[in-house]
């Protein structure tokens, strides 16, 4: 079996199977970090090229079991389930790298851990589910993506094929003071090329401190220094008949059949759980925590229920800079609708692309958001709005008073994975800064979580990859807090969608203000 493993580059060598040409000097990390995140996102795959759907992982065919299923169990207790992958000729397949999600759950009860699946890689998996509530329980498995659609997501993540585009938006004044406006595309550039395909190249424009590139096409009119909006521009698939056959619907995120007998949980006398105070530096264990009647208790830190009163007096004094993406907007949003006398200010900017700002005068609360640069598909919105996180978390004096948030995932699915680490590297650079100068500042990374879409543009996968490099790249850094909320999204049991439902996303506030103020 062949596990595929990025390409390994020396300082200042290219990569030599990568369109791009990048190596750890570019990604700005050293020889050793870079095969350190090779051993982490390791994922096996197919040990030859795949050509029949037949040959494929079968959601239909592949199938869960409970592995001595006893009457009852108490709370605490662990069970383990064995899933086996078969192909549509009900083979069981001989190698691993299929994308299963696994979880335990009771409707009624609004209850639902997550399961880590452990591939073997040799067509089985195992998942062990921890029995954290008192009542019934079903376990639930589902593949999202076989190995061989797997195989097709690396091979188009490191291509220099632009899978999203985007708008450049330029205006000025002609003739007679008439105006005009242009619309062209854009896109990254990492490398030597570029992933604009066009040949009215280009408009360049770099960040002096990211060393980020973007290029447009050459408006017909205008000069370069004219662009003023930035917005998401057409999707584009790289996929052949064949590969858009193992993407369908009818394969994508299904659920697989198994053991459907109910488990039943009686009472223990010993109480899971931890009352450890939330604070940085602190390990997330599989499972994270658990849904009870749709309250995320947690197992890293004795997580609190605000109310609206309680979420005004632990944001008193406090200046929140949330950073990043839609979901860390979610985030504002909630904060502006349940925090008492908080009232956003108008800055005349869109009210979903921002930045935005709210405050309450009386208890001195200050909440920022601002998403980060390009890539970004969002509506169109003013250029000079869209800054590099690293960029605005060195221009956060910080200490007590100034409390950190960012996440960064859903918009560099769509781009490189070395792109991605580069950017990880700076960000990690300002953090330590940060730290450094004010020492007290609170800094809180939040994961990506699920989506909706399970394609080539939006899987899980992706996202899953990315917050596996987000963790190495900062497991050395003192100071921080990671919060996990891939496995709130992951388990609970509303649809998955890439902005979580309003259950969600009120346990994830509640869980980031209890770092904020913990008990």
């Amino acid at each position: 079996m062949r596990p595929f493993l990025p390409p390994s580059p020396k300082s200042g060598i290219q990569m030599n199977n990568s369109s791009f040409g990048i190596s750890t000097l570019d990604m700005g990390i050293s020889d050793e970090e870079w095969e350190r995140l090779q051993k982490a996102l390791d994922w096996p795959g197919p040990d030859q090229h795949i050509t029949q759907l037949d040959l494929s992982t079968s959601p239909v065919h592949s199938t869960f079991s409970v592995v001595q299923l006893k009457k009852s169990y108490k709370v605490g207790d662990n069970i383990s389930v064995i899933i086996t992958a078969r192909d549509h000729n009900k083979n069981l397949k001989r190698y691993g790298g299929d994308f299963f999600k696994a979880k335990l759950f009771n409707s009624k009860l609004k209850a639902s851990v997550y399961g880590e699946v452990v591939d073997h890689r040799n067509g089985t998996y195992s998942v062990v589910l921890l029995l954290p509530w008192e009542g019934q329980a079903h376990v639930f498995v589902r593949l999202e993506h076989s190995s061989e659609v797997v195989q097709i997501l690396k091979k188009y993540r490191e291509s220099s094929f632009p899978r999203s585009h985007y708008n450049g938006h330029f205006e000025g004044s002609g003739a007679k003071n008439t105006k005009i406006s242009e619309v062209v595309e854009c896109n990254l550039k990492w490398g030597a090329k570029g992933s604009l395909r066009t040949s009215k190249c280009c408009c360049e424009y770099k960040d002096i401190k990211t060393g980020n590139e973007w290029q447009c096409e050459r408006p017909k009119r205008l000069p370069c220094d004219k662009m003023v909006g930035h917005s998401m521009g057409r999707f584009e698939s790289p996929l052949n008949h064949f590969e858009n056959q193992l993407f369908s619907k009818k394969l994508t995120n299904v659920a697989i059949i198994g053991d459907k007998t109910i488990i039943n949980v009686l009472p223990n006398t010993e109480v899971i759980g931890t009352t450890e105070r939330c604070r940085s530096d602190m390990t997330t264990p599989v499972p994270a925590g658990f849904y009870f009647k749709d309250v995320w208790k947690s197992f890293v830190c004795n997580t609190q229920q605000f109310n609206s009163s309680e979420m005004r007096n632990c944001l008193k004094n406090k200046i929140v800079y949330l950073l990043g993406d839609s979901t860390t907007r979610q985030w504002f949003e909630y904060l502006e609708k349940n925090v008492q006398g908080l009232k956003r200010m108008d800055l005349h900017t869109p009210r979903t692309g921002g930045p935005l700002m709210a405050v309450e005068l009386i208890n001195n609360i200050i909440i920022h958001w601002r998403p980060h640069g390009v890539p970004l598909r969002f509506s169109k919105m003013h250029i000079t709005d869209l800054h590099y996180i690293s960029n605005d978390i060195d221009e956060i004096a910080g200490e007590s008073h100034a409390v950190v948030v960012f996440t960064f995932a859903a918009h560099r699915v769509f781009h490189p994975l070395t792109f991605y680490v580069h950017e990880v590297a700076k960000i990690r650079q300002s953090v330590v800064a940060l730290l450094s100068r004010a020492p007290q500042t609170t800094v809180i990374i939040k994961s990506g979580n699920t989506a909706g879409r399970k394609n080539i543009f939006q899987s899980d996968w992706y996202t899953m990859q990315l917050n596996t490099v987000m963790k190495e790249m900062f497991r050395d850094i003192n100071g921080l807090i990671y919060l996990d909320v891939w496995q709130m999204t992951s388990c609970h049991y509303l649809t998955e969608n890439i902005h979580p439902g309003p259950v969600i996303v009120a346990n994830e506030v509640k869980t980031f203000l209890s770092y904020v103020c913990p008990a």
